[in-house]
């Protein structure tokens, strides 16, 4: 994969990760984040603030691939995949406790936060997200594809 290719699927992961939906145009390489809606408390306040966004992303939807911010079970599996990677098992099993009991998001990263495995857990996530991006816009780009060949035919 070429780098232009590698460096957007690095700022969707990020911008997923910050909780923004992402709308991505392979054809220009243009990408407009808008955070996502069930984060926000204010909907009218919300339209005005993405209004332009929004519109621009109706006006040509056909030519964006939507990626959304991950569903809580998604990135809860991401989080059962890093702790399946520890060495350390006291720690591996500590994790595994958190992620049975209540707020096990926020209990996980407060102990994360805490720990010798933080840089590790951020690296983790973003290389998780990444693949997720990718095969996304793989999926996106074949989409495309086969309604330009229906439309050409």
């Amino acid at each position: 994969m070429d780098s232009s290719n590698q460096n957007i699927i690095k700022e969707i992961a990020q911008e997923l990760d910050c909780g923004n939906d992402c709308y991505y145009n392979p054809k220009t390489n243009e990408l407009i984040t808008i955070p996502n809606f069930g984060e926000m408390l204010d909907e009218d306040e919300f339209r005005e603030s993405f209004g332009a966004e929004f519109k621009k992303v109706k006006k040509n939807k056909a030519d964006f691939i939507k990626i959304e911010v991950l569903e809580s079970f998604e990135s809860f599996k991401i989080m059962e995949r890093f702790i399946t990677q520890i060495a350390d098992e006291q720690f591996q099993a500590e994790l595994e406790i958190i992620l049975e009991r209540k707020r096990p998001f926020q209990n996980f990263k407060n102990t994360i936060d805490n720990s010798d495995y933080r840089q590790n857990w951020f690296d983790f996530k973003q290389n998780a997200l990444e693949k997720i991006v990718e095969t996304q816009l793989n999926r996106g780009k074949a989409s495309a594809q086969q309604r330009t060949e229906i439309k050409n035919n």
